[in-house]
């Protein structure tokens, strides 16, 4: 029987063309998918260029004493209230984000996204308003927020109207999903960055307090406030002993005296409450010392990194 051949089989040479047909359409979407994507990187690029060069006067308009008395303007409300519980919870905080990272590390990713959604932790109206200037003044891309809403996209219009490119891919092809998540998370570490800030400022002042006035370690400020509990009552017992200051400082040398209840819990609610106050507006003196020194303009030029 002979072998069947394009000449004796059209059906089969027809096949054939279209087969071959349909690859070379396929290789062309492929080369001018490819070349359009290269295209949106060399934009890209010009871009984020441009928004690096924005940082230094984004920094100064907002980090400045002026910028930073004008941010915190955004503390006066819940933030009261929002600060110092998350000081509270700052080490169950912690605890969850080692928990995550531990986890996508063992590569178990839905278990790390989880304890990452579910962080005990309040944002504050301060952080939420750092979050919408970097995203809407700095990198001017799309950001919701309650009662207020950005939808220019700076990168995707820079793309899109490039002669190169326009027509020839959609708004989707220009930043997708993952990548606008990488970037808000990135901007969410900024802004978790200055919560930081504050906790730390405020363990140094207690430290610094507790050093330098009581002579003890007091690594924050309900420490702090028991440990001045306990030299009040000192000094006051001290001071009412009938055999004079001299034998009551060795007798209660020897025999410490106690905090009454009623002390201890005023004067250890006292500095809690201070310390909170100081925590919430903390970034007024902590925001300009950080502009100083460039770490905001370093951790800044890292958000905008992950847009690479």
């Amino acid at each position: 029987m002979p072998a069947l051949s394009a000449s004796t089989n059209p059906s089969f040479a027809q096949s054939r063309t279209r087969a071959g047909a349909a690859g070379t359409y396929l290789l062309g979407m492929q080369s001018q998918r490819a070349w359009a994507q290269a295209v949106v990187r060399d934009v890209a690029r010009r871009y984020l260029a441009s928004r690096r060069e924005c940082v230094d006067a984004f920094v100064d308009r907002h980090f400045s004493l002026t910028g930073a008395l004008r941010l915190h303007r955004q503390a006066i409300g819940w933030d009261l209230l929002r600060v110092p519980a998350n000081l509270l919870l700052s080490p169950v905080t912690l605890a969850v984000s080692v928990a995550s990272r531990i986890a996508a590390r063992l590569g178990l990713a839905r278990t790390a996204a989880w304890l990452d959604r579910h962080r005990p932790f309040f944002v504050t109206a301060v952080a939420r308003e750092v979050l919408w200037l970097v995203t809407t003044e700095l990198l001017q891309l799309p950001c919701v927020q309650p009662r207020r809403t950005y939808t220019e996209d700076a990168l995707a219009d820079a793309i899109l109207s490039d002669p190169r490119v326009a027509g020839r891919i959609c708004i989707g092809d220009v930043l997708p999903a993952e990548a606008r998540a990488r970037i808000a998370a990135a901007i969410s570490g900024y802004a978790g960055t200055r919560a930081a800030t504050a906790e730390i400022a405020t363990g140094s002042i207690a430290a610094g307090i507790g050093g330098l006035w009581v002579k003890h370690a007091t690594p924050g400020m309900v420490t702090l406030g028991s440990v001045v509990a306990s030299m009040l009552a000192q000094q006051a017992a001290i001071a009412a002993f009938p055999l004079g200051v001299g034998l009551g400082t060795w007798w209660y040398g020897m025999y410490p005296v106690a905090p009454s209840a009623a002390l201890l819990t005023t004067t250890t609610g006292a500095f809690a409450v201070a310390g909170a106050l100081f925590a919430v507006f903390s970034g007024i003196v902590t925001d300009p010392l950080q502009r100083l020194i460039g770490l905001h303009r370093r951790r800044l030029l890292r958000v905008i990194g992950a847009l690479d």
